[in-house]
């Protein structure tokens, strides 16, 4: 009987245990039900910050490598833009150059015909119409050959006429025809400005010109010839006919001025023999007209 009891009493104790053990298990499996709906829970919070991460990075990488991309078109294509400003620039260039040179192609054969019609004036020895025609021809687009051989052929022509019109001048003046003369010293002086015989013209023109009663237009040529060092022989009488033109337009001191740098310089030639009476006759002269300017002019009652 006693060991019915115990062992009621240890199925009992057993099922009292059993049933502890079943609450702390059951207790154990809530806590980890609940451990487990936690670390679920933080899982998943994980997971979508996770993906929003994800995602937030691929978007700035896509944003990264869309402006990577952009800015490197955008550099591809200014460099395409500025070579090819750089080649439309060659080829306006390339173009003008083409222009250019047909123009000057055409220039060239216009000028080259030119050339010849001026050249058989040459061969005719037609000196008028070359001298004429030779500024126009010296616009034109000549080979430098043929510019210097037009202008030394010019120049020879001009010369040549200028002597042409001063000999006909002397012969004018041979005649006493002194207005035919003044034209064609006029007309020697103009065709040939620079030549050595220009300070003959000049001294030849003051002579016509005083013959024709135009003192006043000889002393400017006549002084121009005493001025000049060109042709120094002629410097003598230049100052001979300054004084004589001077003393003409009643220039009394520029003539007693020029008589006296004559007779000066040139002390034993033929004029000055002449230059010094008529430097007493000229110092008379001024004397008498400064002294008639001191006496006053009588007033009429």
């Amino acid at each position: 009987m006693r060991d019915v009891d115990d062992e009621v009493r240890e199925i009992k104790k057993e099922i009292v245990e059993s049933r502890g053990l079943i609450i702390k298990t059951n207790n154990l499996v809530n806590a980890l039900g609940a451990d487990i709906k936690s670390i679920a829970k933080r899982q998943a919070g994980y997971e979508r910050r996770l993906n929003w991460n994800s995602g937030v990075a691929i978007a700035v990488i896509g944003v990264v490598s869309f402006a990577g991309l952009k800015l490197y078109f955008d550099a591809q294509t200014g460099g395409m833009r500025s070579e090819m400003t750089a080649a439309e620039t060659v080829v306006e260039e390339l173009r003008g150059d083409l222009g250019d040179e047909v123009r000057r192609a055409s220039d060239r054969a216009t000028a080259s015909a030119k050339a010849a019609t001026y050249y058989d004036l040459i061969r005719a020895r037609k000196r008028v119409e070359v001298v004429r025609e030779y500024p126009a021809m010296a616009k034109e687009a000549l080979s430098p050959a043929e510019a210097a051989v037009f202008r030394d052929v010019e120049q020879q022509f001009r010369q040549d006429l200028a002597l042409e019109a001063y000999q006909k001048g002397l012969a004018f003046v041979d005649g006493k025809k002194y207005a035919d003369a003044i034209k064609r010293f006029e007309e020697a002086i103009e065709l040939h400005p620079n030549g050595s015989q220009i300070p003959a013209i000049k001294h030849s023109l003051a002579l016509a010109l005083r013959k024709e009663k135009r003192s006043a237009q000889a002393l400017v040529f006549a002084q121009q010839v005493a001025d000049q060092a060109t042709d120094t022989a002629l410097q003598p009488d230049g100052w001979w006919l300054v004084a004589l033109c001077a003393r003409d337009v009643d220039d009394v001191d520029t003539s007693r001025d020029a008589l006296k740098l004559r007779i000066k310089k040139w002390p034993r030639s033929a004029l000055s023999r002449d230059a010094r009476p008529l430097l007493r006759e000229v110092t008379r002269e001024a004397y008498l007209g400064k002294k008639a300017a001191t006496i006053p002019a009588s007033v009429p009652n």
